[in-house]
């Protein structure tokens, strides 16, 4: 391991540990997204080593799932950034499409020390423990799973990636700018831009200047909660910074169109989008390629 990937390892010793709401990860699905949908997508784990495990932080640990391929080094990792749901089933099934096209994917409950979303019904009631959730905070766990994915020895840290959802996309943006280490992101209809406040004092087009690699932005044309309008000042804010993310819009689609186990997924964006997010990895070097 090199001295820059020592560097991101938490330190633990003479910091006092709190006590963390979340332990172990949810199995299934969470419950506010409940009951699923038809076209759950379900990827096995045939051929994969995938399941639960703990990442030291600063001030313990936080459950994440890994999902990677079952033999093979040099893995590119990707980290997955969940959405407001948690780190639920379609989170860890994403790890695993990953997982099976080469890659070392970890997606870290980042919402750990706040609460258990995935056992609140109401989701205004998720959206208050999210929140509380300080964006140091995450993005400090994020170089956490970074430290753990290289300490396992079978990966190539330098092959970094990052996608999310929804809040996750937001995150992903927010992690491309502090880590220069990122080649390549896909953010997933997170939103661009907001108001300052002390848990999230800043949103993507406030640090689009300061993105190293590229991010390719996913948005749905009838979201919502993200206007069109915010998308093309994001835009104009990449292309003025240089920068060579690009954001695709997918006119038809609403927010969440990715998220096959609800109302709002639509098939064939979702699949031409994850097509062009693969592509994409590949173009700026996360490329599926592992060694014996």
């Amino acid at each position: 391991m090199d001295s820059d990937l020592l560097s991101l390892l938490p330190r633990v010793e003479a910091i006092d540990r709190r006590t963390f709401i979340v332990t172990t990860l949810a199995a299934g699905f969470a419950l506010a997204v409940l009951p699923v949908g038809a076209a759950t997508i379900n990827t096995d784990t045939t051929g994969l080593t995938a399941g639960e495990v703990k990442i030291p932080v600063k001030d313990g640990e936080i459950p994440a799932y890994r999902a990677m391929p079952a033999t093979g080094n040099n893995l590119p990792v990707v980290l997955v950034v969940q959405e407001i749901f948690g780190v639920h089933e379609h989170i860890k099934d994403v790890c695993r499409r990953f997982a099976k096209l080469g890659y070392f994917a970890i997606a870290p409950e980042l919402y750990a020390r706040q609460g258990d979303v995935s056992k609140i019904q109401e989701v205004q009631k998720v959206i208050e423990v999210v929140n509380k959730v300080p964006d140091a905070q995450v993005l400090s766990d994020l170089d956490a799973a970074v430290a753990y994915a290289a300490g396992t020895g079978r990966v190539n840290a330098e092959k970094l990636a990052v996608t999310g959802f929804c809040w996750g996309g937001r995150i992903t943006w927010l992690y491309a700018a502090h880590n220069p280490k990122i080649k390549a992101g896909g953010a997933w209809y997170g939103r661009l831009v907001g108001q300052s406040s002390p848990n999230t004092p800043t949103y993507p087009v406030d640090v689009a200047p300061k993105i190293k690699g590229a991010v390719l932005g996913l948005y749905g044309g009838q979201d919502q909660g993200i206007p069109v309008s915010t998308v093309e000042q994001m835009r104009k804010v990449l292309k003025a910074s240089g920068n060579p993310s690009e954001i695709i819009i997918y006119e038809q689609a609403p927010h969440g169109f990715h998220a096959d186990y609800r109302p709002s997924y639509r098939p064939e964006a979702a699949q031409d989008a994850w097509q062009k997010l693969l592509a994409w990895f590949k173009k700026h070097g996360v490329a599926q390629q592992v060694s014996g």
